[in-house]
């Protein structure tokens, strides 16, 4: 990961690990052989070795062909030889059969066409679990996304500051990331990290209080920082009118606002959301160009579902679907006779990716995930969905 992780006595640490300050005393657990690095080969040997329908079907062929070949050969031979007595043109004979009629071409292209196939794949970063996905990826005409950490980044980070008039913009985020710094909240973390990139000087805090459903309330210096929601906001008597249209503004794009008030005076509002990634759009019009029908199925609300859609280029979109109904999405299209893929991260995703007709998984997302997909992206990209695809038809 990118990003330091904390980690203590009894954690376990993968080898590769860069160890920050400090000495460190590790014991190993696993030999080579159970790395990632090996279950990725292992991966990738798999589906080498696995055959595909065609290939099946190959095989099959081949056990009654070759047979069939040499007992049309012998008896070319012998009616050459014995019965019209001429055994020279009986072994010329006997060998065009073998020649013209070798299965070399049948029996070795399919599974050589596999093997090259996935070791292309392995080589952009595609791992090919069973040749079965090979296959099935060519005959592909819808692909279901999963919104957080597939179409979008997965982690959130500020994508507005909204301050109120005569109030700075620095002033407005310092004073928002002084309250947010202990609160461990992953919109906090978001509103730290922002300041911090900007090189802001945070002031210190002395006391916090964490309110479940408003916010934070937070002491500095003898005056109070509320950072939360428009309730936090009411109940504390901040008025809010001169800002409402802007953060509805917010909340039609699929922002979260944070109001951000100092005793009792609202400085404004930072907006937070789990912003798209660079390359979700080009790779939502890659598989369009394939002729492939996308849609968005996310558990966020409806409203930010659709704002992350309209950004991408999706017109499809199944908002607010728990686990077990992202699974029954998938059987309904499968029912009107679609071949899907379902493109997904995260735990919640499993069950979906293991009923489509293709599971592709983020390689940055769950365990879970990864074990329950056919096809995993070692880069979180989507553009890698429509190499897969574009593979499988080669």
């Amino acid at each position: 990961e990118s990003i330091p992780v904390d980690k203590n006595p009894g954690d376990e640490i993968l080898a590769g690990t860069i160890n920050g300050q400090g000495g460190l005393t590790a014991r190993v657990l696993r030999p080579v052989g159970r790395t990632a690095l090996a279950q990725v080969i292992e991966l990738v040997r798999h589906a080498q070795e696995s055959k595909t329908e065609v290939g099946r079907l190959a095989d099959r062929v081949v056990a009654w062909f070759v047979p069939a070949v040499l007992l049309i050969a012998v008896v070319s031979l012998l009616a050459w030889g014995p019965v019209a007595g001429n055994w020279s043109t009986a072994l010329a004979c006997a060998v065009a059969v073998l020649v013209v009629a070798c299965p070399c071409a049948l029996g070795l292209a399919t599974p050589m066409a596999v093997l090259v196939g996935s070791g292309r794949g392995a080589e952009s970063g595609i791992l090919i679990k069973e040749a079965h996905a090979l296959e099935t990826a060519g005959r592909l005409d819808t692909v279901v996304l999963d919104k957080t950490g597939t179409v979008t980044l997965g982690r959130p980070k500020v994508t507005a500051v909204g301050p109120a008039p005569a109030v700075p913009p620095e002033e407005l985020l310092a004073f928002a990331a002084a309250a947010e710094r202990l609160s461990q909240h992953p919109l906090g973390a978001a509103v730290v990290a922002e300041a911090e990139a900007r090189g802001l000087e945070i002031p210190p805090v002395e006391d916090l209080q964490v309110i479940p459903g408003q916010g934070v309330r937070a002491l500095s210096d003898g005056r109070t920082i509320l950072v939360g929601n428009e309730r936090l906001m009411r109940e504390s008597w901040i008025d809010l009118d001169a800002q409402r249209e802007a953060v509805r503004a917010m909340r039609q794009r699929g922002w979260t606002p944070l109001w951000v008030a100092l005793d009792g005076r609202r400085l404004g509002v930072v907006a937070v959301a789990d912003p798209v990634a660079p390359h979700s759009r080009e790779g939502v019009e890659r598989l369009r160009s394939l002729g492939l029908e996308v849609q968005l199925l996310s558990g966020d609300n409806r409203i930010t579902a659709k704002a992350v859609a309209a950004e991408v280029g999706i017109d499809e979109v199944a908002a607010e679907v728990l686990p077990d109904q992202k699974q029954e999405v998938i059987h309904r299209l499968q029912e009107s006779g679609r071949v899907v893929a379902m493109v997904g991260d995260g735990i919640n995703d499993a069950p979906a990716l293991a009923a489509a007709d293709l599971g592709i998984a983020i390689g940055s997302g769950s365990d879970v995930a990864i074990e329950a997909a056919d096809v995993v992206l070692v880069n979180p990209d989507l553009r890698g969905v429509a190499a897969a695809v574009g593979l499988s038809r080669a």
